[in-house]
């Protein structure tokens, strides 16, 4: 029996330490990769000061928003990952070099998840805001750790003031649990701060995924090449060309002007800002003007049909979810203990149903950070590269982290996926109210079939307007009162 006692327990041990070091692996992997995604977006001149006190605190500010960025992916890869790896114990059920991957890895690596995100909303990204903008007490000696007192002095009155709100708002919602002592913080009120922010997220999600679903159409046709009756892409080169000679004849003439004043310094800086991008933008054109006819004709349409396709699975498979919440009661949002992977597929088309659902959930965080960055709330947050302070950065990490953590509960929520929530992640004290799910359904369905119908519309008039040349009207001519059949007449006497 103590032999087998013995066994047990260095099974455990074993178990234990393969979970701790694939853990490590994939955040150190991730790590490296946020790294270099905010060292290309960030401002070189904040980390190359002559003040070395400025260039540490930087540099420290800096690895916080690393660490903060690495917890969004991962937050971002929980399902996915989940999904995929209860589909390959199912396809290899009896593999030896498949034992490393089970429940007990999962339910970590999402507890892992939720303790690090909110470790980083709501003390690291805090810290190094404050820390940032610091310098130390009235009288005291300057240096990091000044800087250091000061940010910990900040973080503590702010988490009193955090603290206090949550307590205030129990009070006002759940005055039983108000009732409880303070020595309760970690039992009721945490979780409490938690739950709220976690709503947060998802409110915000479902405001920017259907604005993002309606840009990704937009966005993605900038990257690709149109066919020729939607786009001419040699005068639209022309024009570029014309622009470019045009700011390099202004720059010399005031580089070879003696005045020196600020107001010329100014004017010159912008013009060198201006002629960088225009410069950009011709490059581009002339890489977009050299693709082939099959990239021009076919990758376009291809890529429109994609999206379309995703969008309209999507917006199908929310309308189900409606009416299984109608009917079952199992649809609704709930955690589990135990995943029990690899005992039955999360989707009833097997395999290649869960292939599509990691697909939509992918696509969906997509078109959330595209509705984000595209609403005009939060379109001077975005980074632009190797221009973005640290500030700016700061508030991506954040706001990356908010959409990003909130995307296992939004995804579940909408019914695209049955893989019910891990850990704290099916703790949140909203999940359990019908209403709310139900009305939260409601309205994605709505505002993603408004958005849709609005864009394929608006899109196909444009690109009518612009292919058969009646963008040049005049300013008073109302092209929206332009009629069907005169865009029709114009077409026809173009192809004649």
């Amino acid at each position: 029996m103590e032999a087998d006692d013995v066994s047990v327990r260095e099974q455990l041990f074993h178990n234990r330490v393969r979970e701790t070091i694939i853990c490590v692996l994939l955040f150190t992997c991730l790590y490296m990769v946020s790294y270099l995604i905010l060292t290309h977006f960030k401002k070189t001149a904040e980390f190359v000061t002559e003040d070395i006190e400025d260039a540490t605190v930087n540099k420290i500010a800096l690895w916080l928003c690393t660490f903060t960025l690495s917890v969004a992916v991962c937050a971002v890869l929980l399902l996915p990952i989940s999904i995929l790896s209860n589909e390959v114990l199912l396809t290899f059920p009896q593999s030896y070099y498949m034992q490393w991957l089970n429940g007990s890895l999962i339910h970590g690596l999402w507890n892992l998840v939720f303790l690090f995100s909110n470790l980083s909303l709501v003390f690291l990204m805090p810290f190094a805001y404050f820390f940032t903008e610091s310098e130390g007490f009235a009288g005291s000696r300057k240096g990091v750790m000044a800087r250091v007192y000061e940010a910990v002095v900040l973080l503590l009155l702010l988490a009193l003031l955090v603290l206090g709100i949550v307590w205030v708002a129990s009070a006002l919602l759940h005055d039983n649990i108000a009732r409880k002592s303070l020595y309760d913080l970690w039992e009721y009120y945490l979780p409490y701060l938690y739950s709220g922010i976690s709503l947060f997220g998802v409110l915000l999600l479902l405001l920017c995924t259907p604005f993002g679903l309606s840009r990704m159409f937009s966005v993605t046709g900038k990257l690709l090449v149109k066919p020729r009756l939607l786009e001419d892409v040699e005068d639209t080169l022309s024009c570029t060309s014309f622009e470019e000679d045009s700011l390099c004849r202004k720059l010399k003439k005031i580089e070879g002007s003696s005045t020196t004043s600020c107001w010329v310094k100014l004017n010159m800086e912008a013009m060198q800002k201006e002629y960088r991008t225009v410069q950009r933008k011709r490059i581009a054109l002339e890489m977009r003007g050299k693709a082939s006819p099959w990239q021009r004709n076919l990758g376009y349409p291809l890529a429109m049909l994609v999206l379309l396709a995703l969008t309209v699975m999507c917006v199908l498979m929310v309308c189900f979810n409606v009416l299984e919440l109608l009917l079952d009661e199992a649809a609704m949002p709930r955690g589990m203990e135990d995943p029990h992977l690899g005992m039955a597929s999360f989707s009833m088309f097997g395999s290649l149903g869960a292939a599509v659902q990691v697909v939509l959930i992918l696509y969906l965080m997509v078109s959330s950070v595209v509705g984000f960055y595209s609403s005009p709330l939060f379109t001077g947050l975005l980074p632009r590269a190797q221009d973005t302070n640290l500030t700016q950065i700061i508030a991506n990490c954040v706001s990356l982290l908010i959409l990003s953590s909130a995307l296992p509960v939004f995804s579940r929520t909408l019914g695209i996926t049955r893989f019910d929530l891990l850990g704290d992640f099916g703790r949140y004290n909203w999940l359990g109210n019908f209403y709310i799910v139900f009305l939260y359904n409601m309205l994605f369905a709505g505002l993603t079939s408004a958005s849709l119908i609005k864009t394929v519309t608006w899109a196909v008039q444009r690109e009518l307007i612009r292919a058969f040349g009646l963008h040049r009207l005049p300013l008073t001519v109302s092209r929206s009162t332009v009629p069907f059949r005169l865009l029709l007449a114009s077409g026809l006497s173009k192809i004649q």
